[in-house]
Order: structure tokens, then sequence, then C-alpha cells
């Protein structure tokens, strides 16, 4: 393994150091001015890698009790445990009680097996989202609940982001309105923010 020492203006010196692989390997450095910036040294903030599930099919639940959305989850594996982890969640649905107002439900945003930024200040439920579509006519219409979140897990191991749901008495559509002729999508993406 070959390499290449370049002395440093006042003192020490830089080791260009070769590494083995067969064949030649080519480097471009960039034809502008500038500081070259390492995997390992990227500013604070940077975003170091996306991750994104898109849930096109539709789910439905009349639970009272919290329940996984079956296909919007998704896994990251950071590369620092002080990286934080910023998720992004929209989740497009009706929730319907069959009467002239729409029944409340509602997300939570879930780390592996863990509720993350749970609301405190409902007396029955206490979701992060609410979706509570209104009725127009017979009709329940969608509409949306979305969470911006900035996690800090504080390890380098896989970590599953989901969402889980219930609802307070009525019927829960994600993806379509309450009598299916409108469809929709739902998402949740994971960003490593570098800390």
């Amino acid at each position: 393994m070959s390499s290449i020492s370049i002395a440093g203006d006042t003192s020490g010196s830089v080791i260009l150091q070769a590494p083995s692989v067969a064949g030649s390997t080519t480097l471009t450095l960039p034809t502008t001015t500038g500081t070259l910036v390492t995997s390992n040294a990227m500013p604070t903030g940077s975003v170091l890698q996306v991750v994104n599930t898109i849930k096109t099919n539709t789910f439905t639940t009349s639970s009272a009790s919290l329940v996984d959305v079956t296909g919007l989850s998704v896994s990251i594996t950071p590369t620092s445990a002080s990286s934080k982890i910023l998720v992004l969640v929209n989740v497009r649905g009706t929730s319907s009680n069959g009467t002239a107002n729409a029944g409340d439900a509602g997300i939570v945003l879930v780390r592996n097996s863990t509720n993350i930024a749970v609301s405190t200040g409902g007396s029955f439920y206490n979701w992060m989202g609410q979706i509570s579509g209104r009725n127009i006519g017979s009709t329940a219409v969608q509409a949306s609940a979305s969470v911006a979140f900035l996690d800090s897990p504080a390890t380098t191991s896989s970590i599953t982001y989901k969402i889980q749901c219930s609802t307070a008495g009525g019927t829960l559509f994600i993806n379509r309105d309450e009598d299916g002729g409108n469809g929709s999508v739902s998402t949740i993406t994971v960003m490593e923010i570098q800390g």
C-alpha cells in the first residue's frame, strides 16, 4: 500500500493513504476553492441519510386501543449515537361514527415499542395527531394528521418508527373516505441529522 506525505505549512504533515484495491480508483478533486469535508466531519445539522415509506393501500379500525397501522413504519440505523432523527409523518384518512358529525380518531408515533411525544392535554385520548373528518351529506370527508418530531435515540442500533392509531367510538379509514370512493396515500419519512 503506497502513500503520499504532504508537509504542513507550519508543522506536521498530511498523509494520503491509498486503499488496497484491485485495479485503479480515481479521486476527482473539485475545481473550486473550498474545504473538503470528510464523512466523519459533517457540520452539525447535516442530513446524513433519508429513509421513506409510502402507504398506498387502506387500513380500517374501530379499536379504542392503540393498534399498528399496517405498512406505515420505517427503519433506520444511525451512524452515530449523537445523531438526531427527524421524523415526518402525514396520515390521510376519514373518521366517522355514522352520525351528522364524524367520530374522533388519532395517531401516535412509536419508536420500537415506546410511544414518543405523547400529548398530556387530553382527558380521554392523548394522540399526537388527530383525524376528525366532518360529514358532508351522508359521507365523512378525509382529513390529515401530520407529525414533525426531532428524536434523540442515542443509539447506533436499528430503530423502527411506526404509527399507531385508535378511535373514540367511530371507525377510522386510512387512505380512503368513508364510502371508499376516494383514495389517498400516507407517508413516514425519517432523516438522520448530524448531532
